[in-house]
């Protein structure tokens, strides 16, 4: 595996290790890009702070930080600092003028919740009696986000699960036709394979609209880094649905 663009840091309060760890244990696989794309923060209006992602007053902290260790390991691997956020309309404004004097290189949608928190539901987790309503506004709420061009590719596309699979053809099927007319990668997500996604079914779905796959590590502990299991298991199964894997994003690779 040549690069990894979904990396966390301690910052987003359920990941740990510094920041040197991620970058020497990817030097240590063996990669030539690191992209670090954590929790990103939003402003919102009631001063509410959420407990999964890096608060306001930490972004300053995590460009100093990754930009001073970019430099310094320059020669042996690049860095690219970005972060994985959520598409909620109402808050992206305040997002953007936020982060507007930063230098982001990127940033990948990663669609945990479909309205603003703590009014809502963790997008993996739904009661079934809700599931067939919402599993349609998450699907419609990362067609949306696809669309504006903001996101370099959409994380753990599959997080959502569905118990009818008609329902799940029917949504996934609109999801990968989108995905795939922006030219974007389906993620294989590491983590995922150890829960629901990343499923064969998902990934049948996007081999048939003829979608490329990038594997994402999803990293939230340095060592994840370095462990094999879950790249592997995600290189067979792209291989097993005719995925064509790719090893850098467009205009993302080594410097």
């Amino acid at each position: 595996m040549l690069a990894n663009y979904h990396t966390h840091t301690a910052r987003c309060g359920h990941a740990i290790g510094e920041d040197r760890e991620y970058v020497e244990n990817a030097i240590q696989a063996g990669m030539k890009v690191l992209g670090f794309s954590d929790h990103c923060p939003w402003v919102f209006p009631d001063g509410y702070e959420s407990p999964i992602r890096m608060r306001l007053q930490e972004v300053d902290g995590y460009f100093s930080s990754l930009t001073k260790l970019r430099d310094e390991y320059k020669d042996d691997i690049t860095i690219y600092i970005g972060f994985e956020s959520e598409f909620i309309p109402e808050l992206l404004d305040a997002q953007d003028k936020f982060l507007a004097d930063y230098p982001v290189d990127y940033q990948i949608m990663g669609q945990h919740y479909t309205s603003r928190e703590p009014e809502t539901v963790y997008c993996g987790r739904v009661v079934p009696r809700v599931q067939a309503p919402y599993f349609r506004e998450y699907v419609e709420s990362c067609i949306v986000g696809v669309e504006t061009g903001r996101y370099k590719y959409l994380a753990h596309p599959d997080l959502m699960g569905m118990l009818d699979p008609a329902i799940y053809r029917e949504g996934y099927a609109k999801l990968c036709a989108c995905i795939k007319a922006h030219d974007m990668p389906v993620e294989l997500n590491c983590i995922g394979i150890e829960r629901h996604y990343t499923s064969r079914a998902f990934l049948k779905i996007a081999a048939e609209f003829g979608c490329k796959a990038i594997i994402g590590i999803d990293a939230h502990q340095p060592e994840k880094l370095l462990g094999r299991t879950g790249v592997d298991v995600c290189q067979e199964l792209a291989e097993e649905t005719g995925l064509e894997l790719i090893d850098y994003l467009p205009g993302m690779g080594p410097k």
